[in-house]
């Protein structure tokens, strides 16, 4: 069993907060989007989590194996080493490496070395364009070949709790739709729980099971399924122009 649970998180830059009392939750087996346009608190969320950056207030717990794990005192290795994995929005990639180097890092973490094989044969079978430009450098890879490949890159170290920031940002509709379905294929082949941050509200509808909106810092709505979410007027007002 694996659950996230968010409480009260306050965080920021400096002087500038960017995070105001945001709570929120994932629980095992599910997708949940986290939408919101381009400045609202998102990607620092993420970072929260992940140890990246650490918040002024509030918890971030991870339950686990019958155990409550807080995060908000872990290093971005330690909380790795317990399943959690990030997509980061840019993708992150190493682009000095070529592609089969920047899978085989993913799966440095020491729960996951044991399956590398099995892992990588799942990444090249979801995404066949990675084992034909597996000795091609990352960084000479197309934005949408890039993304595949950071996806597949989180996905050798085994998680979890898989974070995905931003994965439509850059891409064509015709390879988000594609990435997308792609995500929902890996949730299911691997049993993962994921949170994903989302601007494009109907590309992340098609594949979460609820959502929360976030506005300026704060959680603006709650959606508890999927039909809650579609029929917010704010969410309406927001994405569906009405």
């Amino acid at each position: 069993m694996i659950k996230l649970t968010i409480e009260n998180l306050e965080a920021g830059y400096g002087a500038v907060r960017a995070l105001h009392g945001v709570s929120l939750e994932v629980r095992e087996g599910e997708t949940v989007a986290l939408l919101g346009t381009n400045g609202n608190g998102k990607s620092t969320l993420m970072k929260c989590v992940m140890g990246l950056l650490k918040p002024s207030r509030g918890s971030i717990v991870l339950e686990m194996d019958g155990g409550r794990i807080d995060l908000g005192g872990k290093s971005p290795q330690e909380i790795v080493a317990l399943g959690v994995a990030l997509v980061p929005e840019g993708r992150r990639l190493f682009p000095r490496l070529t592609v089969a180097e920047n899978l085989l890092l993913g799966g440095f973490r020491r729960g996951a070395r044991s399956a590398i094989e099995r892992n990588l044969a799942l990444c090249e079978e979801a995404f066949p364009i990675l084992r034909e430009r597996g000795t091609q450098l990352a960084g000479s890879l197309s934005g949408g070949q890039q993304q595949m490949l950071a996806i597949a890159r989180a996905i050798m170290s085994a998680p979890k709790l898989l974070l995905i920031d931003e994965p439509s940002v850059g891409l064509s509709p015709v390879l988000v739709k594609q990435m997308i379905d792609t995500i929902a294929a890996l949730r299911r082949q691997f049993g993962l729980t994921v949170l994903m941050a989302e601007q494009n509200f109907h590309q992340a509808s098609r594949i979460a099971d609820r959502g929360y909106l976030i506005v300026q810092g704060g959680i603006a709505f709650e959606g508890r399924n999927l039909a809650e979410l579609q029929g917010s007027e704010l969410v309406k007002s927001l994405y569906l122009g009405a």
